[in-house]
């Protein structure tokens, strides 16, 4: 990286952050691997109680490796994890990696359509779900390539007393089924015990380069792209986000689990950084806000990676002052924007500090990050991490944007991405020379600091002027009555499009339209005050959190006569 007169933000880097580095050139398992042989007694993981030790992890996943191998599983395979946050989405993730597989990480709460579309894009022969969810894969199968099915339980990884109330739950809950496990469906905590071997020797050699993940993306937007990871990328990512943090100690953090796993960003920041780490990582398999609290205030929880709407949902509960959250020393915000009202409410409650980061899966995904202890700019997702070159460029031309000026962003370095999977032309499209174009509307500032504007796609065009949906909804979040906001802009034949927000509002308090737009006819310019104000009592959300704003658009659409 040249001197710091080219890149600005490495004169802001906080105290003991590296200006360059060399990431480490192996991959991703030999993390856990070392865990094991520094830290073998060290709790790994934690799940209700449950403790499994650094080095019951590692076994566990090389018998993993060797049991996929025996079902014919080479290097190169794809084995596709439909788990939520259990011991064994862990297992099987670092199991597959160890056994040359490119993983492909599955939202369990897919649909039948959305789960065909990304098996039978991926190639996958093998899948690991929970058990309840076989009839969906069962469902899909004959369209896939599928050929292996292995069948988790959450009861099996309980601790005693709670694996025996479990099945009573389940069966309340209608997630109690029983599947016969007879070949080519088996169960998977029956099939990596019965794998005695934990040795590496007859696993294929893993190098630096070799595929790790295909991470689909753009499912919400349009078709879904497989986003080709290698054990480098994500290496690099992982090391990046350690150097961020410092302050962050080596068998000394608890790390929540709570971000789901098979998005890029818990991925990363949450399971690979608490393993490089060896931290224990206590694994929520839902976001339920009174589990959350109860899990930091009983585990000590020091690190908690999440989104935008968790951290409103925790500043909102209704007794989350009677929960002691005070062991909380460092949290990142992504998938989003983080308000900075959010911000300051989470940062009193428990102490901590709460910064923004920016990634995109195609970065592995991150890429930015306000520093945990240095200085803080309100709307900013904060410096290029270690090792990352960012730039801003003019829409149109191409050429580098003067500091200050709106344009896209682009980001270079060792976590981005070697293209999409099977599309070349889409590939092509977002990287250049190495920089990948990310399609989001930015800015730097004199000191390295980087404000998203927004999305390209999102920008709204109204009476000829830009409308920036996220400055809009950065001031609805300052009234004090709402509690959630979100901005789109619609079709209109007369202005191109017009704007509207809809609005959720913090329990008891009542609004009119006229309010809000008053408030906001304060701060904004007349043309960016949204001609229409919705109330709603919830606003439709990915599973990681981030507002749908094509669900809203559509309402709108279906709705017009």
């Amino acid at each position: 990286m040249a001197a710091s007169v080219d890149y600005p933000w490495l004169r802001r880097y906080e105290t003991g952050v590296p200006h360059q580095i060399t990431p480490p050139s192996a991959p991703l398992f030999e993390a856990l691997t070392n865990a094991a042989e520094r830290a073998p007694q060290h709790p790994a993981l934690s799940f209700y109680g449950r403790a499994t030790s650094y080095q019951d992890l590692d076994d566990q996943t090389s018998r993993c490796a060797h049991a996929l191998k025996r079902l014919g599983v080479t290097k190169g395979d794809r084995v596709a994890i439909m788990l939520p946050n259990i011991p064994q989405c862990v297992v099987a993730y670092y199991g597959a990696l160890k056994a040359g597989a490119i993983v492909v990480m599955t939202n369990p709460l897919y649909t039948e359509r959305e789960l065909q579309i990304q098996l039978a894009d991926s190639g996958a022969e093998t899948i690991i779900t929970l058990d309840f969810l076989y009839p969906k894969v069962e469902s899909v199968k004959s369209d896939t390539t599928v050929k292996h099915t292995l069948l988790a339980s959450v009861k099996d990884a309980l601790p005693w007393l709670l694996s025996f109330l479990y099945p009573i739950k389940a069966r309340r809950e209608g997630q109690w089924i029983h599947i016969d496990k007879i070949p080519p469906i088996y169960d998977f905590n029956a099939l990596i015990h019965e794998t005695g071997s934990t040795e590496v020797e007859g696993l294929p050699v893993v190098t630096s380069d070799d595929l790790a993940l295909l991470q689909y993306t753009g499912g919400t937007t349009g078709t879904p792209k497989g986003v080709m990871l290698t054990h480098h990328n994500l290496v690099s990512n992982t090391y990046q986000c350690r150097c961020w943090m410092p302050t962050l100690r080596e068998q000394g953090e608890v790390f929540l689990g709570a971000i789901p796993f098979f998005h890029v960003y818990g991925m990363t920041t949450c399971m690979n950084l608490s393993i490089w780490l060896m931290s224990t990582l206590v694994l929520l398999p839902r976001f339920i806000v009174k589990d959350v609290l109860e899990t930091i205030q009983h585990t000590r929880a020091t690190v908690f990676m999440g989104v935008g709407a968790m951290y409103v949902a925790i500043n909102h509960f209704p007794k989350v002052k009677h929960y002691d959250l005070s062991s909380i020393r460092a949290c990142l915000s992504g998938a989003g924007p983080l308000h900075v009202e959010v911000q300051r409410q989470f940062e009193d409650l428990t102490g901590g500090r709460l910064v923004e980061g920016y990634g995109l899966s195609e970065a592995s995904p991150v890429t930015h990050a306000t520093p945990i202890h240095g200085q803080r700019k309100p709307g900013s997702i904060g410096l290029p991490l270690p090792g990352t070159v960012a730039k801003i460029v003019d829409i149109e031309s191409g050429e580098t944007c003067d500091v200050g000026e709106v344009g896209e962003l682009l980001v270079h370095g060792p976590q981005v991405m070697r293209g999409y999977w099977k599309r070349q032309k889409e590939s092509d499209d977002v990287l250049h020379d190495g920089w990948l174009h990310t399609g989001d509307i930015a800015k730097m500032d004199a000191e390295g600091y980087f404000h998203i504007v927004d999305r390209k796609k999102e920008m709204i065009k109204t009476r000829g002027e830009n409308v920036y949906p996220r400055e809009v909804e950065e001031v609805l979040y300052q009234h004090p009555k709402v509690k959630e906001a979100v901005v789109v802009g619609l079709p209109d034949p007369f202005a191109g499009e017009r704007i509207k927000a809809y609005v959720v509002l913090k329990e008891g308090e009542e609004a009119t339209e006229s309010e809000i737009k008053s408030f906001c006819q304060m701060t904004l310019a007349k043309f960016k005050v949204p001609q229409s104000i919705a109330f709603r009592t919830q606003l439709p959300k990915t599973i990681v959190g981030k507002v749908l704003k094509r669900v809203l658009i559509e309402e709108e659409r279906n709705s017009t006569p």
